[in-house]
């Protein structure tokens, strides 16, 4: 599988956040959340946005922002066809890669309570830090 990780660029803008919404809206809704397409636009001019290819095939995308002490997730969608398959393991991986070598201890992100992607994080090493009525905050200490 030659996976990658890509740098995206503002014409990308329109998928990333077509897909986050997709993936996002059920727990915007179960939580009485709104959704507002300003706020993804502006993070996305400040964040890392990465594209998730296999070839030429896209397949999702993950945005980032990082500290003195973590590398944050702030996003990471798949293509709903691409989920299952091991493509959302390979990208925490390289996250991981990525924060030991920026020198980073930590790899963080929030996650909605109900959202199964936690059992996801928890198989990689990710614990939780706390909650409030929507997230769960966790993360993986990088060795």
């Amino acid at each position: 599988m030659p996976l990658n990780l890509t740098p995206a660029n503002d014409s990308h803008c329109t998928f990333a956040r077509d897909l986050t919404r997709r993936a996002m809206l059920p727990y915007y809704r179960e939580y009485h959340l709104l959704w507002i397409e300003e706020a993804f636009d502006e993070a996305w001019g400040w964040r890392e946005q990465w594209l998730v290819t296999d070839g030429d095939t896209l397949l999702g995308f993950c945005s980032l922002s990082q500290d003195r002490q973590a590398l944050f997730i702030r996003e990471l969608h798949l293509l709903p066809e691409h989920r299952g398959h091991g493509v959302g393991s390979w990208v925490l991986e390289q996250l991981v890669l990525w924060a030991r070598q920026r020198g980073l201890p930590l790899l963080r992100l929030m996650v909605f309570r109900s959202n199964p992607a936690r059992l996801l994080y928890r198989r990689h090493g990710f614990v939780e830090m706390g909650e409030d009525d929507c997230f769960v905050r966790m993360q993986r200490t990088i060795d």
